[in-house]
């Protein structure tokens, strides 16, 4: 009856997990550039009950093993394995802010074309948020502050901000001129979140620049969230309903364990 505590409680564990993901999915589906996530749950390896009162060990095509009972299969539960980025394309808003950049892939409708930033450590990260602004120092950084690189990795920095940003991801105007640094993934479910809209690969291995035939990029407006907010609240009630039958499953088998515990204990004294 123990196992049955178990496989409740790993469901109630999942759904609370899954639950998790969801709100975020919720709390970020204003959030530029933000990728939802999809949780892949998998069931723990199945577990074969033999009998315990053998005293010999079961050895496969042995004699041993040809006379060791099997009572059945046992399933352990459930759990949350990862959380998968979906990487579709969002809608396109328009803001009018030069400092806004929207990425637009025009290899089908995944996401796999990123702006490159510098973190607080120097380290390369990758984002699909283009709300950009420009520091007291003329560079052009992320509204968290890193700055945003060229195609050479380094900074870019402006002279002002009258600038103009071609398709291909071209800053000209007053003196300006630079390559924006758009790498490219064939496989962005590879990439790794780090938090804040951003990724990294496992390594910290360097993306590809982009061609010009991989994407469009557009001044002036910003990649909307792909979080669709009626379907997440719909898995969210579903998921509530799952943890709510665990929940229930749980409390019978306790309620079973203590008439054991005080009325067959009793009767047996």
């Amino acid at each position: 009856m123990l196992r049955g505590f178990y496989t409740a409680a790993s469901g109630m564990i999942t759904q609370q997990r899954k639950t998790d993901l969801l709100t975020n999915n919720m709390a970020n589906s204003n959030t530029p550039g933000f990728k939802s996530d999809q949780s892949a749950i998998r069931a723990f390896p199945e577990m074969l009950l033999q009998r315990l009162d053998k005293k010999s060990i079961p050895v496969e095509n042995s004699i041993s093993y040809s006379r060791f009972q099997k009572i059945g299969a046992l399933n352990t539960g459930v759990y949350l394995q990862e959380a998968i980025p979906k990487f579709l394309q969002g809608d396109m808003q328009e803001t009018g802010l030069k400092t806004d950049l929207a990425l637009i892939d025009l290899n089908g409708n995944k996401s796999s074309a990123f702006f490159t930033v510098q973190d607080q450590k120097g380290e390369t990260k990758y984002t699909r948020n283009g709300n950009f602004t420009i520091d007291p120092n003329g560079y052009l950084t992320t509204a968290n502050g890193l700055y945003v690189l060229d195609n050479q990795q380094n900074k870019i920095r402006l002279n002002s901000d009258q600038f103009e940003v071609s398709s291909n991801g071209t800053i000209t105007g007053d003196g300006t001129r630079a390559q924006l640094g758009i790498v490219y993934s064939n496989n962005p479910e590879n990439l790794m979140k780090e938090g804040d809209g951003l990724y990294r690969t496992e390594n910290n291995r360097e993306l590809p620049n982009a061609s010009n035939n991989q994407y469009r990029l557009q001044q002036g407006f910003l990649e909307r969230s792909n979080v669709d907010i009626s379907q997440t609240m719909t898995d969210m009630l579903s998921t509530y309903r799952s943890f709510e039958a665990n929940q229930k499953v749980l409390q019978a088998y306790d309620k079973s364990m203590e008439r054991a515990v005080n009325e067959i204990g009793r009767v047996n004294g």
